[in-house]
């Protein structure tokens, strides 16, 4: 998750006045939440230019990522004179700016698009992202540790992240039973969705055991969709799709 930056530092409530012709180029970085971003320009049918990087032997973003944003993280996008990191920013901002009818969410959802547009960067993908170190740290470390650490991480796994991701899996999959397919309860894509898609296709590779039907399903339902699959042949390799 990066942080944010409108090269004006001046709040404002208004946004650029629409141009005939978008200027947005993607920072893209394989393996990561800018594949949220590919597919939400390719469902809402908004010209763009793509510049890719590749993560290091570290899997850490590369350094050409600090001359466009000063965290150095992806995604970024440029568009026009605005400069915009954060995917749940950079997902509101082209909703708000490009989004017309496309992304527009019904008034009985309005709490429910909101509260998903902030629910996975804020509480799930952290649980993610623990789960994941611990079973990095392991196996980075020399040999005659490693399987004392494995079992200490384990140890440390079950306790920590297996308990929470019991309990979001069951939320998401209360809330998917009740709308019976988009996060708003809608007809149409928004941004909690956007959001989500990617949130759970890493929850369905790293707590593959906490997630229901109806995630599956999700993730399967945003996977076969046109837009998604384009963003995907632009934005190359990606791990996260469904075996």
């Amino acid at each position: 998750m990066a942080d944010s930056s409108f090269q004006d530092p001046q709040p404002t409530t208004e946004l650029p006045t629409q141009s005939k012709k978008p200027t947005i180029i993607v920072h893209h970085l394989e393996n990561s939440r800018s594949q949220r971003i590919l597919w939400l320009l390719e469902e809402l049918e908004i010209p763009y230019d793509l510049k890719k990087y590749k993560r290091t032997a570290q899997r850490l973003a590369p350094k050409e990522l600090l001359d466009v944003h000063p965290l150095g993280k992806s995604p970024v996008i440029t568009d026009g004179d605005v400069t915009l990191a954060e995917s749940g920013a950079i997902v509101e901002y082209l909703i708000t700016k490009y989004g017309g009818e496309k992304a527009k969410v019904p008034e009985s959802g309005w709490v429910d698009n909101l509260y998903f547009t902030h629910y996975p960067e804020g509480s799930v993908q952290p649980i993610l992202v623990r789960r994941l170190l611990f079973r990095l740290i392991p196996q980075n470390l020399p040999a005659l540790i490693r399987p004392i650490a494995k079992s200490i991480f384990n140890n440390l796994d079950q306790r920590l992240n297996v308990p929470e991701l019991e309990r979001h899996g069951k939320l998401i999959e209360a809330h998917l039973e009740k709308t019976k397919g988009w996060f708003a309860g809608g007809d149409t894509l928004t941004s909690a969705d956007y959001m989500m898609g990617f949130t759970l296709e890493i929850f369905m590779d790293r707590a593959p055991e906490f997630a229901g039907p109806r995630i599956k399903e999700y993730v399967k339902q945003i996977q076969d969709r046109p837009a998604y699959k384009k963003g995907l042949e632009k934005g190359g390799e990606y791990v996260y799709l469904l075996k």
